[in-house]
């Protein structure tokens, strides 16, 4: 499995393992972009850190044999096809960054890693011209990849995954409006399932403007942001972007269409789960096929299959459970 281990330090880029960053971290990359098919970065979300025992990404999601015993630990590059032999299988690159401290310090820290990212995606687009690079990234992982987006050489993203994203809609349209984000296609995976955490997210993170809203809302319509009221040219980009996509994975809609397209997706089954996006069964299976044929699933097919609106938040929270009575019960039920 190609399976590179890079970490954002106070000193730049380095390799998992080393202290040395650099040149080194550079080589590394050299050497890795050797294999064919598609490059895809992994990016981990809030309390990780490269090198803590207990709290290290490369021991957890982003390890290709995670820590047993607990019930988070899913291997991402081997749901996501790497590790089955297959001689163009790509480079899969778990990215670390440290994601310790409050809500607002790990904020902060994780537009730091952006920048380091966008060095990163920028030395591979002058390893191997025109190869580009693919993300998965959860909750303030998102922030990561839209801040790397901002920063990056033109050409040098191509679809970005997002799950559960703890990032305000006005950093993410900045980051769409960007030469970076040129030939980069969005992934927003949504669910009502994280409606907790991006109300908490929005109260503890500090928020580029007044009454700005987490991503969970979904970037479309653009009154994600309450106020200030959007600007016409925003309103305007947001009419004219096709490279942003919003998915409710627990939308009542959701998994019929993805079975229309070949997917198997598991029912949602939690009120609140910040997780869900990775954990549920078959997700992991769809954001393979997002990255690896995007010829097959390109955005304005899965856009007129799946449900477009965004339930209110707390809708899921909220529901009256469903009684199910058994059939003795109830009188003249059709057979």
């Amino acid at each position: 499995m190609a399976l590179l281990r890079i970490n954002a330090t106070p000193n730049g880029l380095a390799a998992e393992g080393s202290e040395e960053s650099g040149p080194a971290a550079t080589r590394a990359i050299r050497q890795a972009l050797a294999c064919a098919g598609p490059v895809i970065v992994l990016i981990h979300g809030y309390k990780f850190a490269p090198g803590e025992p207990g709290r290290s990404p490369h021991r957890h999601i982003l390890s290709a044999e995670p820590v047993r015993g607990h019930w988070k630990a899913v291997s991402w590059p081997r749901h996501l096809g790497f590790g089955r032999g297959d001689t163009r299988e790509g480079l899969c690159i778990a990215f670390g960054w440290d994601a310790r401290g409050s809500l607002a310090q790990a904020y902060r820290r994780a537009g730091t890693a952006g920048a380091a990212l966008a060095r990163l995606a920028a030395e591979i687009a002058a390893e191997a011209p025109g190869r580009q690079v693919h993300v998965v990234a959860h909750s303030l992982g998102a922030r990561v990849a839209l801040t790397a987006l901002r920063q990056a050489p033109a050409g040098a993203f191509g679809r970005l995954v997002l799950l559960a994203a703890a990032e305000f809609s006005s950093e993410a349209q900045g980051a769409l409006a960007a030469p970076g984000a040129a030939s980069a296609e969005i992934v927003n995976v949504t669910t009502r399932e994280n409606d907790l955490f991006d109300f908490l997210f929005e109260r503890l993170a500090p928020a580029p403007r007044p009454g700005d809203r987490a991503l969970g809302l979904g970037l479309g319509p653009l009154a994600g942001c309450r106020a200030p009221r959007p600007t016409a040219s925003e309103q305007a980009q947001h009419r004219s972007s096709t490279r942003w996509l919003d998915i409710q994975l627990d939308h009542p809609g959701t998994a019929p269409a993805l079975r229309g397209l070949g997917f198997r997706l598991a029912p949602a089954d939690r009120r609140v789960c910040h997780w869900s996006p990775y954990l549920r069964p078959g997700a992991l299976a769809f954001y393979r096929a997002l990255l690896r044929e995007p010829e097959r699933l390109p955005l304005p097919l899965l856009r007129d299959a799946l449900p477009t609106a965004q339930a209110p938040r707390w809708s899921r929270l909220l529901a009256r459970p469903r009684l199910r009575l058994p059939l003795s019960s109830v009188p003249h039920v059709p057979s």
